[in-house]
């Protein structure tokens, strides 16, 4: 079972080296990582060049966002299941493609999830937010329920067969595309039940005020789109994030 990690980079010089890093230390061995840079103007290619020694393709290129970039990235992937690690993201230990291997070949399903904690950017010991995802059900996704993309393995015969991100939507193509393989098409799915993932805080969907109200008006676009709920799905999808903040 071979793992595209594919990892999307804008000025990320400082936190690149981390990423990369985190994946060359993967005690699985069947990877091939991608990184899709927007023509960095920073030194991210050079960080990437000091440290990416296991890396199996760089394309720097000017992009039109995120979304452009990972679609660039399926298509250039040439492993089983597609895996997104992005520039401020880092694998929460070294074993973790072991463990999702282990269940998606026990399993036998089109995609895993896990859990995500959200962390400082300076210090990624430091818990902000705890998103544990728990057990699927398609009744969930109605209740505003959904897994953390950057957890999210899928199969890369999926995004052939249902398509990629839709880069109409500027910030919430991911929850589009979940909504969609979930809950439209309805692939099977398993849950590993650990951190998966450590994520930088800072992201640009709680950005700025201005930017919230746009994710908020993408997401309830992606409910409709989707036929899955309504406005009631969207109150409750940020409802269900509160908790978050108190486990650690």
């Amino acid at each position: 079972m071979k793992f595209s990690i594919i990892t999307a980079t804008y000025n990320n010089q400082n936190t690149i080296g981390d990423t990369i890093n985190s994946l060359a230390s993967q005690t699985y061995e069947n990877i091939e990582h991608i990184i899709i840079d927007g023509a960095s103007t920073d030194n991210t290619l050079s960080a990437i060049k000091k440290t990416g020694k296991k890396v199996s393709k760089i394309i720097s290129e000017p992009d039109k966002g995120i979304y452009d970039a990972l679609n660039k990235g399926i298509k250039n992937a040439t492993g089983t299941f597609i895996v997104f690690l992005h520039a401020d993201d880092i694998f929460s230990d070294n074993t973790i493609i072991e463990k999702a291997a282990k269940l998606l070949t026990e399993s036998k399903t089109e995609s895993l999830y896990g859990d995500l904690q959200y962390v400082a950017k300076e210090n990624t010991d430091k818990i902000i937010r705890y998103w544990k995802s728990g057990n699927f059900t398609y009744s969930k996704l109605k209740k505003g329920w959904m897994p953390p993309h950057p957890t999210f393995f899928v199969k890369k015969e999926i995004y052939d067969k249902y398509g990629l991100f839709d880069t109409n939507f500027k910030i919430a193509a991911d929850y589009d595309i979940i909504l969609r393989f979930l809950g439209k098409y309805k692939i099977s799915t398993t849950y590993l039940p650990e951190v998966m993932i450590k994520m930088r805080i800072g992201g640009k969907s709680n950005k700025n005020i201005k930017n919230i109200i746009l994710k908020m008006k993408e997401d309830l676009k992606a409910l409709k789109t989707n036929n899955i709920g309504g406005f009631h799905t969207l109150i409750m999808k940020n409802i269900i994030k509160i908790p978050q903040l108190l486990i650690k």
